[in-house]
C-alpha cells in the first residue's frame, strides 16, 4: 500500500513538473516571468553549487531549529502548569484568547525595533506564532485525560507530579506530537517571511535579492528549495510522531507523503 501511495505521489509530481515546463513554452505565460522547469532547475544547480547558498540555508535551519526547539518547551511546560494550576488558567484563559489571534507578521516592526535584522527578530517571529500550536494542542490533551483514571491515580496515592507523569503525559502526548509537527511547519514559514521581509540572512533574504536583480528562474529556484525544505520537515516529524505513538490508533494507516 505504501508502495502504491509513493509511486501516485511520484507520478503526480512528474506531471506537476511536465505542466511546468510545456506551459510557458506555449506561450499561455510570459517565460520572462514564468520560466520552464528546465531553467529553473538549471538555476537550482547554479545555486547549489555556490557557498554562500549554503550558509543562507544553515542561517535558515538554525533560526528554525532554535526558535522551534524554545516554543516546544516553553509550550509544554507552560500547558502542563495551566493544566496542573486550575486557578492560574483560569487567571490566563482571557490573555491566551487575546493574543493567540495576534499574527506574527503583525511583530515584525517590533522585531526590526528590538532587534534589527539579527537572528533574535525571526526567533521573536518563529517563537511567536510556533509557541500557540504547542501550547493549544496540550491544554486539549490534558482535557481529554478519563476522569476515571484520574480518580483511581488518586485513590492510589499518586502526587501530582507522578500523575503527570503515568496518567496525564500518556494522554496528551499524541496531542502534543501534533502541536509539534504542526508547529515544525508554521516556524519554517515564519522563518522564511521574517527573513524575506526583515532582511535577516537566510533563504528568504536570498530570495528577495533574486527577486530585485530580476534573476527569476534563481528565484523560483530558491522557492523550490523552501517547498522541498517544507517537505522534509513534514516527513522528518511524521517519522517522528510515529515513532513516538507506534501504540496509537492515530498513527495507523496513514498516507506516506
Amino acid at each position: 500500500m505504501r508502495g502504491a501511495n509513493a509511486a501516485l505521489g511520484a507520478a503526480g509530481l512528474a506531471a506537476f513538473l511536465a505542466l511546468g515546463e510545456a506551459v510557458p513554452r506555449l506561450g499561455l505565460v510570459e517565460r520572462e516571468y514564468f520560466p520552464p522547469t528546465s531553467r529553473i532547475a538549471g538555476a537550482l544547480g547554479t545555486e547549489v553549487a555556490d557557498g554562500a547558498f549554503w550558509t543562507a540555508l544553515g542561517d535558515t535551519l538554525t533560526g528554525w531549529a532554535l526558535g522551534l526547539a524554545l516554543a516546544v518547551g516553553a509550550g509544554i511546560v507552560v500547558g502542563v502548569l495551566l493544566c496542573v494550576v486550575p486557578y492560574l488558567r483560569a487567571a490566563t484563559a482571557s490573555t491566551i484568547e487575546f493574543l493567540r489571534p495576534i499574527p506574527s507578521v503583525a511583530l515584525i516592526p517590533l522585531a526590526v525595533l528590538l532587534y534589527g535584522t539579527e537572528l533574535k527578530s525571526v526567533l521573536l517571529l518563529v517563537v511567536y506564532a510556533s509557541f500557540w500550536q504547542v501550547l493549544i494542542q496540550v491544554l486539549y490533551g490534558v482535557q481529554d485525560v478519563d476522569p476515571v483514571a484520574e480518580e483511581t491515580a488518586r485513590s492510589y496515592g499518586l502526587g501530582t507530579w507522578a500523575r503527570v507523569r503515568h496518567v496525564l503525559w500518556p494522554t496528551a502526548l499524541p496531542y502534543v506530537m501534533t502541536g509539534v509537527r504542526l508547529a515544525a511547519a508554521v516556524a519554517l514559514i515564519l522563518a522564511i517571511t521574517a527573513e524575506l521581509v526583515i532582511g535577516a540572512p537566510g533563504l528568504g533574504a536570498r530570495i528577495a535579492v533574486a527577486q530585485t536583480s530580476q534573476a527569476v528562474p534563481e528565484m523560483y529556484a530558491l522557492i523550490v528549495v523552501a517547498g522541498l525544505l517544507g517537505l522534509l520537515i513534514n516527513v522528518g516529524a511524521r517519522s517522528v510522531e510515529r515513532r513516538a505513538l507506534a501504540w496509537h490508533q492515530s498513527v495507523r494507516g496513514e498516507v506516506t507523503v
